[in-house]
């Protein structure tokens, strides 16, 4: 596996000085996030509100806008990762948002030049009304799935027992030789109201502890559209999620969007003029360098990005900059997703 990844850019750390200056070599793993908005098929899937997207639908979705939705997104997530990846490599793992059936993950994966990298994935149907699931699109040469389930979210209002959204679609698997396990998540629409995304933290922490439990060793991966900023509340205080490395305790996360969106102002939607960042890649105690000892006998965080294309902005008109979505005010734009992805590298020093 390291030969494989061996080509990429790798870290010249020197240890010693003169004569005893030495070139440590490292293998770097790309992990990321992408909120596809509103992938759905041609067809009506029982019991779904998918009406929309139906030829007949509001957004008269058709098979020629459908493939046109595939081959945009196709192009992102191939793209995903080569910034420091070679382009044959990209992401081990992608989060995915917004799907509705395995149809179109099979349609999806299927479209070069994601099929040039034999991309995998895992999703279980879960039960939102509207009939968007989360996903984990992986390359099998990198990441080897051990196990999947979806764990759901528990509604814990009886007065709301008929809340159905999306649940916790949990991959454990192995990557760099190491126990890896991804959540990917899309926490309750603002409109529902705070107390859903904080009760969807508090669950979020509650899974990685589990898992925790179960394997001490494992590495945890928790990914999604929150539809919170890294500091209100479902993030920073019921999941834990620290904004800097030195205040991560044994049971917290550290979520390093935070600074980019409170210090540059960055993120990966755009609202009324102003950038939220929703779209987050947390990472679990093990997965970090603490206390200054730079470690990397094991997978650890080395950086991360929203990542960006000039394809992916709006380039003209009042909302110019804009992530280029793939409709506005009824209109079909042939974009790509109101949201930008989000990726973590890792890396792991070769042998």
């Amino acid at each position: 596996m390291n030969r494989f990844i061996s080509l990429l850019a790798f870290l010249l750390i020197i240890v010693g000085s003169g004569a005893q200056a030495q070139e440590r070599k490292f293998s770097v793993y790309a992990v990321g996030f992408y909120n596809l908005e509103n992938l759905f098929d041609t067809c009506h899937d029982e019991g779904k509100r998918d009406y929309d997207f139906l030829p007949e639908g509001a957004y008269k979705w058709n098979g020629r806008k459908y493939a046109s939705k595939l081959d945009n997104l196709a192009r992102v997530l191939a793209d995903m990762g080569t910034d420091v990846l070679p382009k044959s490599v990209g992401c081990a793992v992608i989060g995915v948002s917004e799907v509705e059936n395995a149809k179109v993950l099979d349609d999806l994966t299927a479209r070069k030049p994601l099929a040039d990298r034999g991309y995998k994935y895992c999703h279980n149907e879960g039960p939102d009304s509207r009939g968007v699931d989360c996903a984990l699109l992986y390359n099998p040469r990198i990441f080897t799935v051990r196990d999947v389930k979806l764990v759901p979210y528990v509604q814990s209002l009886a007065k709301d027992s008929n809340f159905h959204t999306r649940g916790f679609l949990t991959v454990s698997g192995t990557m760099a030789g190491e126990h890896v396990t991804v959540v990917v998540n899309h926490l309750p629409s603002r409109f529902n109201g705070s107390f859903y995304r904080e009760q969807g933290g508090r669950q979020l922490r509650q899974l990685k502890d589990s898992l925790l439990r179960e394997d001490p060793a494992v590495k945890v991966i928790v990914m999604g559209d929150m539809n919170d900023d890294p500091m209100d509340k479902s993030m920073a205080v019921e999941l834990g999620a620290k904004r800097n490395i030195k205040d991560v305790g044994d049971g917290d996360m550290y979520n390093p969007w935070w600074d980019i969106l409170a210090k540059e102002g960055r993120g990966t939607l755009m609202y009324n003029g102003g950038w939220n960042l929703f779209d987050q890649i947390i990472l679990s105690p093990s997965l970090l360098c603490r206390d200054g000892k730079k470690d990397y006998s094991t997978l650890k965080y080395f950086k991360h990005q929203i990542f960006t294309r000039d394809y992916l902005f709006q380039q003209t008109g009042k909302y110019k900059g804009n992530p280029l979505r793939t409709h506005a005010g009824g209109v079909w734009l042939n974009g790509y997703s109101d949201h930008l992805p989000t990726i973590v590298y890792l890396v792991k020093e070769q042998k």
